[in-house]
């Protein structure tokens, strides 16, 4: 297990950019015409969306 540790205004900044990259990956998706490609994007934006909201259940 990895572990990190910070600061409240920290995580609020990961989020935001973790949130940035999701809206960024929706669109690239849609656009992807290749199906192994888009695939390999949908299953990074599973991921994606796990750790978003980890990262939510984290701020207070």
């Amino acid at each position: 297990m990895v572990t990190c540790e910070m600061n409240e205004d920290e995580a609020k900044l990961l989020l935001n950019v973790l949130e940035r990259y999701y809206s960024h990956l929706e669109v690239e998706i849609v656009r992807t015409n290749r199906r192994e490609f888009r695939e390999a994007l949908k299953e990074r934006e599973k991921q994606l969306k796990t750790l978003i909201e980890k990262v939510k259940s984290l701020i207070k």
